[in-house]
């Protein structure tokens, strides 16, 4: 069966797929703004999605919904093609992922050693602001890897 056809028959069974995004600080500038704002409209048609920003001061994270992924610099790494797989495989099986993003002072050692998967997306610092608008950006380009789309080249 095609990656398209089981998308379609995920969906048509009314197993919308959830993600949430919890962020470490808010975004202020408009262009990233933008940019984030543009992928979570493009997701909706895939999954359900929110995002949560909490104040940099916050001392952690104490629960997720589903699988937790934690974003950070010292994480497995996945090629596009991989990272689709494996996120179809984690959706499938949880429904649910959350994604946490840390802030300019990363996040507490505990958060990263109790999520399911400890995630890179590279070996480069980016700020946060621009970490989330590609974070989301991948999200998207899983789920049109897997739905068969030519998004991906």
């Amino acid at each position: 069966m095609s990656g398209n056809r089981l998308l379609r028959t995920h969906l048509d069974c009314g197993l919308m797929v959830k993600i949430k995004l919890i962020c470490v600080g808010g975004l202020k500038e408009r262009y990233f703004i933008q940019a984030a704002d543009e992928y979570v409209k493009r997701l909706g048609r895939f999954c359900k999605i929110e995002v949560c920003e909490i104040p940099e001061r916050k001392s952690g994270i104490k629960h997720t919904e589903g699988f937790t992924v934690v974003l950070d610099k010292g994480g497995r790494q996945f090629g596009s093609e991989e990272f689709a797989r494996h996120f179809k495989q984690l959706t499938d099986k949880y429904g649910t992922l959350t994604f946490i993003i840390g802030g300019s002072n990363g996040l507490d050692e505990g958060v990263k050693q109790s999520a399911g998967l400890v995630l890179s997306l590279g070996k480069p610092t980016y700020p946060h602001h621009l970490f989330r608008v590609m974070l989301l950006e991948q999200v998207y380009r899983a789920f049109m890897i897997n739905s068969g789309s030519e998004y991906h080249k």
